[in-house]
């Protein structure tokens, strides 16, 4: 009897888990996650989201759903939509132009959780179903500017350039908070190794145009940047910079296949724990947590493996002590202490962290000497235009 009563119990416990979408010790469940990309595995950008979304419903036991080049337009919606009737649990898209067509679909579809990255709307929309995820990608890239800043006092100490020509360059791809405060973080930890460094930022006006990536890099080793770095999605910059031997620093993934002789290093934020941790949400039923930011304690904030060939003799260790200077707080990337605004130190700031269409400045992030990035919300809003860094054109 007592064996009888056991089994039927373990039968109720596995129709309980199925009926509710969950899993037991790693089994497979018929739960679904969807996937919308802006573009495909050609871009940087997109396979490296891809790429986590695939870890982690391979992690979970869970079928993935992938749409790529969704378009920053009702497409988005649509491909939602689509989604949700194939019986996801979990939608999520990848770029900053998606917010709208998603939570315009959250609204439609109550029963379905929804997220996006770099979007800036959840914590005020307050939609029990829509969230907002990013990561402390600012940390990465100060990392990788220390490398950066490390290359530019060898080619010092080695005599190729002087110290008033260690200039950088940046090919950026909107002037939004997101770039800003990628290449003024990157700038910040190439400057707390190199303090004469300077850097010019062009713009594209496009997140992936290869052509126009290629030929911004090309403009600025022209105008006599000595190192390059990126945030768009393409080749084109890492390209450019074997083709005419100038060292680079790329973006979301490592280059050094292409690029063997000019690649230092690479900052990228890994997705895969917060696609783990939401899915699961989803699965047990609980809300989202509204503005989640990853971090390099969360795994969310990684580098790529340094590239011997091309950094300078040091790199690998110094990377580590900075690292646990930011981990324990005694390093701040956006210590005011280490930077200017018209010659002036920034004391106090207010920031447009409640998004509209104004850009209305509403929230204090300056205190304890550093701006506070992504505490109040996860997508960036450091758009500071610090002394040392030229932008060479605009693009919104």
């Amino acid at each position: 009897m007592k064996k009888l009563i056991a089994l039927a119990l373990a039968a109720l416990l596995l129709f309980s888990l199925a009926a509710c979408g969950g899993t037991s010790d790693g089994e497979a469940s018929d739960f679904k996650a969807g996937f919308i990309f802006l573009h495909d595995e050609n871009s940087t950008y997109d396979l490296n989201f891809i790429n986590a979304a695939k870890q982690a419903c391979d992690n979970l036991g869970i079928k993935a759903i992938l749409k790529t080049n969704i378009d920053e337009s009702n497409d988005c919606y649509e491909a939602a939509a689509d989604l949700a009737d194939q019986g996801c649990g979990f939608i999520f898209a990848d770029s900053f132009g998606h917010e709208d067509f998603l939570i315009k679909a959250a609204e439609q579809f109550p029963e379905v959780q929804f997220a996006h990255a770099t979007g800036t709307q959840a914590h005020t929309k307050n939609l029990p179903n829509f969230a907002n995820a990013f990561a402390s990608i600012y940390e990465g890239r100060y990392l990788a500017g220390v490398a950066a800043g490390l290359k530019l006092n060898e080619m010092i100490e080695s005599g190729k350039i002087t110290a008033e020509e260690a200039k950088m360059g940046y090919v950026g791809a909107f002037t939004y908070a997101e770039v800003i405060s990628g290449y003024t973080s990157f700038y910040l930890g190439a400057k707390s190794v190199c303090p004469s460094v300077t850097m010019e930022v062009q713009f594209t006006g496009s997140w992936y145009d290869e052509t126009a990536e290629k030929e911004a890099a090309t403009m600025l080793i022209n105008n006599k940047c000595v190192l390059l770095s990126q945030h768009a999605d393409s080749m084109g910059a890492p390209t450019a910079c074997e083709n005419a031997g100038v060292p680079d620093v790329s973006y979301n993934g490592s280059t050094a296949t292409a690029c063997p002789n000019t690649f230092i290093i690479s900052s990228r934020i890994d997705w895969t724990p917060y696609f783990e941790y939401a899915i699961k949400a989803a699965m047990n039923g609980e809300e989202i947590k509204k503005d989640w930011t990853g971090t390099i304690e969360t795994g969310s904030v990684a580098l790529t493996e340094i590239n011997e060939k091309a950094a300078a003799e040091g790199t690998a260790a110094e990377i580590e002590k900075v690292k646990a200077g930011l981990a324990d707080g005694s390093i701040h990337v956006f210590d005011t202490a280490a930077f200017t605004l018209k010659g002036k130190e920034v004391t106090s700031y207010l920031a447009d962290v409640d998004s509209d269409a104004d850009y209305t400045p509403d929230t204090e992030v300056v205190s304890d000497g550093y701006f506070h990035e992504s505490e109040f919300r996860s997508a960036p809003y450091f758009d500071l235009r610090i002394d040392g860094i030229t932008l060479l054109n605009e693009e919104y």
